[in-house]
């Protein structure tokens, strides 16, 4: 008889078992763009294996963008995993998003599987109630057991990127040297007030990344570089992201960069943005926000 209930009403009446909460507060951080092959899925893999693995941190990465490139990016470090993914969670197969998480080789860091279908999931979402709060309420649970949610959001303004930044406390936004790029870190800004102001949720900016910079090309990047110093200031990181062969053979390769090539300019550079992130999300070693010293 119970099978023939529906999963949500199951929970309303008490037949499903309530899910453990932990200790921990987690800082969550969307990695949003509004232009694709700026580096946004090699920061967001780069960044939360940092995070684990130099800082001691426990880690969730989620990818909610339906090319599934995390897994990719990762696949050595992956177990195999079944086909529970981000999709059960929005469409209300499962609770939260503790229950899809799944632990990689490296200790601390886990991660969502890759979820083709995604894409359709963001279309059957579209016409529910309060749809754009669905993963910040299947977050709840696992919030308590990382100390930092890192998600990879889909390079638009759909759906699933307006469910990212009401489930994050911060966004950091990845922008290439280029004039499209700067144009899409103005839109996405611009949806960041829309969020606080319409919808009430207070995510900040934890600050904007310049990625593959090329230093042959000095005239494009000091007159963006000018161009963001002017709108954004102390929001622009200190760190940036050098053009660097071993970060894509990395991906190729299924590792991060402090595996493949540790001491390249591109794993030197996200140890330094790991290192300026924490600072500015407050984050402390095994035990969630708390006072930290400035990188220097």
């Amino acid at each position: 008889m119970v099978q023939l209930i529906p999963e949500g009403l199951r929970r309303m009446v008490g037949g499903a078992t309530a899910l453990e909460t932990g200790t921990r507060e987690a800082v969550v951080l969307s990695v949003a763009a509004q232009k694709g092959g700026v580096g946004k899925t090699t920061t967001a893999v780069n960044l939360a294996y940092a995070l684990a693995r130099f800082h001691d941190l426990r880690v969730l990465l989620v990818d909610i963008d339906s090319q599934g490139h995390v897994a990719s990016a990762l696949y050595r470090l992956v177990p195999p995993t079944g086909g529970e993914g981000v999709s059960d969670i929005l469409l209300g197969k499962k609770r939260d998003i503790f229950e899809v998480a799944r632990p990689t080789r490296l200790d601390g860091l886990h991660v969502t599987p890759s979820d083709r279908h995604l894409n359709e999931t963001e279309g059957i979402i579209g016409a529910r109630i309060g749809k754009e709060l669905l993963l910040r309420q299947a977050s709840r649970v696992a919030r308590t057991h990382f100390d930092a949610i890192i998600i990879d959001c889909p390079p638009n303004l759909g759906n699933l990127t307006l469910n990212a930044l009401l489930a994050s406390s911060h966004v950091l936004i990845p922008s290439d040297m280029s004039v499209l790029s700067l144009q899409g870190v103005h839109d996405l800004v611009d949806a960041l007030e829309t969020v606080r102001e319409r919808l009430g949720h207070d995510v900040k900016l934890a600050g904007l990344l310049r990625t593959r910079v090329d230093g042959r090309n000095r005239t494009v990047n000091e007159a963006i570089l000018e161009a963001l110093e002017q709108d954004y200031g102390p929001q622009l990181l200190k760190t940036q992201i050098p053009v660097n062969t071993a970060l894509a053979k990395s991906q190729l390769e299924g590792r991060a960069v402090f595996d493949y090539a540790p001491a390249s300019t591109g794993a030197a550079a996200y140890r330094d943005l790991a290192l300026e992130i924490s600072w500015r999300l407050g984050l402390s070693a095994r035990g969630g926000p708390a006072a930290a010293s400035h990188p220097g």
